[in-house]
């Protein structure tokens, strides 16, 4: 279906790819993975005939038909979430408003609603229009919303719009770039089983591990260092096990050349004065002239793992919510809502996006007034509420460097720049002003300052978002050895898995408490057999 020989792409003076080889099957799940800047996009440009290489070919079976999902779509338009979901040309809009206005004024009798029915019949729209709304349910939009336009709502929800209008087109070939990032841990966890049965091949740019563990059957890696692609068999587990053992191979196989070059060469350097040695040693000569060097082998990046500064400990009880209640507008969010949060808790947030997770987390943090009830503080906590939209704690004339150093005076120089390397923030980085950062670089620096100098209840909403799979690592590790208390809300399932003790489940106000990680919530919630288990 698709091949790609003697690939080569430079991009800033950099070499990302020389003469990179890759085949995709016909119905193969491949993910493709790499640092951040390896480039994965580049890639998935010139695939998409966005960009072209270099040198070298990509070649795509005529008959086929490849979809893409971009991270970010375009500015939303007039277009219903139902229009974009099925794929609808202007035409079609125009045939399909036509008999939404006969069927809202009962004429349907009239020779135009007719027409139109007979034109809708023929563009497929009676079997597409069944199978968008079956779609867009499952991606966790509900039925009042398929009639809306597009522009009433975020970038993540029209970003789930197009991915609803690729599962109903079916493409040969889908490309998804970071195709969770817009998706609550429901709609994930229903996109995940849909991909499952999928009949298409699919190649996919992830940060989430165990979403590519339960999809793909081979893993794609761009080697920053070799510029190639390396490819492995199996799921992302399964590529991290390979990977070590390639490296521990390619250790070895450079240790026993250096051995044999350092034999010869010992030998040359013994007897180059000897005549009867003189055959032997120039033998030894070629050979060495001769010999392709087995390159050493760089060590592969792991995880960052530093030890910060522990919060002061707080009192048992951290933070207690008594019959509170919180509406924006006519929309109540909750009522009535007891919760209660003691020290060492590890919490994660789940439900529907627009439960009230952000909410709830920002009702903890106090960075919104509630309507009713109580909110007490425990004796001696200190609040730190990560928010990933927040930048207003970073001060623009400040460096990176000078921003995480002034948080934590005991910090020293070559500490804060490894913590700032493993998220990102590379060598040049680290003396950007603060003022001109992205908004995920902002995001990232906050997440280090808290990191650095962490209060003894850390709230967290989405702190993954702009981060590569080590860098998630990296973080974990530092949770992992926090030992204040931790709320926070999440879609990456290993993130969840590896640091949630305790689940809340929001939906339409109810919060339902379970006293255990992840794989608890999902036995007990009967979310992996029927997503309406949790949503209803």
């Amino acid at each position: 279906m698709l091949t790609i020989h003697k690939l080569t792409k430079s991009l800033g003076g950099r070499t990302l790819l020389r003469e990179a080889e890759l085949s995709i099957n016909w119905g193969e799940r491949v993910a493709l993975v790499g640092p951040n800047g390896a480039g994965k996009s580049t890639l998935f440009r010139m695939i998409l005939d966005e960009d072209g290489p270099d040198e070298g070919t990509i070649e795509r079976d005529e008959y086929s038909i490849t979809g893409y999902l971009p991270q970010e779509s375009g500015e939303p338009t007039d277009e219903t979430i139902i229009e974009i979901a099925m794929g609808i040309t202007p035409e079609m809009i125009g045939i399909l408003r036509c008999m939404r206005e006969h069927e809202k004024s009962g004429d349907l009798g009239h020779p135009e609603y007719a027409k139109a029915q007979d034109q809708f019949n023929h563009l497929n729209g009676y079997q597409n229009e069944p199978k968008a709304k079956k779609i867009l349910a499952g991606l966790g939009f509900k039925e009042p919303d398929f009639q809306r336009p597009a522009r009433e709502y975020s970038g993540g929800w029209v970003m789930r719009a197009h991915l609803a209008r690729l599962l109903v087109m079916e493409p040969d070939l889908l490309m998804l770039d970071e195709p969770t990032n817009h998706l609550d841990l429901i709609s994930l966890l229903w996109l995940q089983r849909y991909l499952l049965n999928y009949s298409g091949a699919i190649l996919m740019i992830s940060h989430d591990r165990d979403f590519m563990d339960a999809i793909v059957e081979t893993v794609v890696e761009i080697d920053p260092d070799a510029a190639k692609l390396i490819s492995y068999t199996g799921n992302y587990s399964s590529f991290l096990d390979q990977r070590e053992k390639r490296y521990e191979l390619q250790v070895q196989a450079y240790r026993n050349q250096a051995k044999e070059i350092e034999g010869h060469q010992d030998f040359i350097d013994r007897f180059r004065q000897i005549g009867s040695k003189a055959a032997q040693v120039q033998s030894r000569i070629k050979f060495l002239e001769k010999l392709e060097r087995v390159e050493k082998p760089r060590t592969p990046r792991k995880p960052f793992k530093f030890n910060f500064p522990q919060p002061p400990r707080s009192n048992q009880k951290v933070i207690d919510l008594q019959k509170v209640g919180q509406s924006y507008g006519d929309k109540r969010i909750y009522q009535n809502l007891d919760l209660t949060i003691e020290r060492g808790d590890r919490i994660v947030l789940v439900g529907p996006n627009g439960s009230g997770k952000t909410t709830l987390l920002k009702i903890l943090a106090g960075h919104i007034p509630i309507d009713a009830g109580k909110r007490e503080l425990g004796y001696a906590t200190k609040i730190g509420y990560y928010s990933q939209h927040r930048s207003e704690a970073l001060h623009d004339d400040n460096t990176v460097l000078e921003e995480v150093m002034g948080c934590c005076p005991t910090l020293r120089d070559e500490e804060a720049r490894s913590i700032l390397g493993s998220f990102l923030f590379r060598r040049s980085d680290v003396e950007k002003r603060c003022g001109i950062l992205s908004g995920g670089e902002k995001s990232r620096l906050n997440l280090v300052k808290f990191l650095v100098d962490p209060p003894n209840l850390l709230l967290m909403d989405e702190p993954t978002t702009h981060l590569d799979i080590l860098s998630i690592d990296s973080l974990v590790a530092a949770l992992k050895n926090y030992q204040g208390t931790l709320v926070f809300i999440s879609h990456d399932v290993h993130f969840i898995r590896t640091l949630a003790e305790t689940t809340l489940h929001i939906n339409n106000g109810v919060v339902t408490r379970y006293t255990g990680g992840y794989d608890y919530f999902i036995e007990k919630s009967g979310l992996n057999d029927d997503r309406s288990a949790v949503t209803a």
